[in-house]
C-alpha cells in the first residue's frame, strides 16, 4: 500500500467517523474528553483519586460512543478511564426538535 493510498484510506475513515458522530450525537447527554479519547455518553462520573501521593482521575461512563476510527465497535455499555491528565465533561443541550421514531 502506498503512502497516498494510506492517506486516502485514513481520510475516508475520518469522514465516515464524522458522519457516524453526526448521526448519533443527538442520543447522548454528555461529551467527555480525555487526553487520549473523545466520548459521548448518557451517564458520567468523575472521581479524583490519590495513590502514593499522585492524583489521578477515574472516569466511569455508561452507554458510551467512542471517537476512534480504528475500533471495530464504537458503542460500549460501560467504559472506565484512568488518567493523570485533565478530563473535560460537557452536558449537551437537548435537541430543539424531537426526531420522530420510525
Amino acid at each position: 500500500m502506498s503512502a497516498e493510498d494510506l492517506e486516502k484510506y485514513e481520510t475516508e475513515m475520518e469522514l465516515h467517523l464524522y458522519r457516524e458522530y453526526r448521526d448519533v450525537v443527538g442520543i447522548f447527554k454528555y461529551v467527555v474528553e480525555t487526553d487520549r479519547r473523545f466520548y459521548l455518553c448518557n451517564q458520567v462520573d468523575v472521581k479524583a483519586r490519590t495513590e502514593a501521593g499522585d492524583v489521578f482521575f477515574e472516569v466511569s461512563m455508561t452507554d458510551a460512543w467512542v471517537w476512534d476510527m480504528y475500533r471495530p465497535a464504537r458503542f460500549a455499555k460501560n467504559v472506565k478511564v484512568l488518567t493523570f491528565k485533565d478530563v473535560n465533561v460537557e452536558e449537551l443541550s437537548p435537541p430543539d426538535i424531537e426526531q420522530p421514531l420510525p
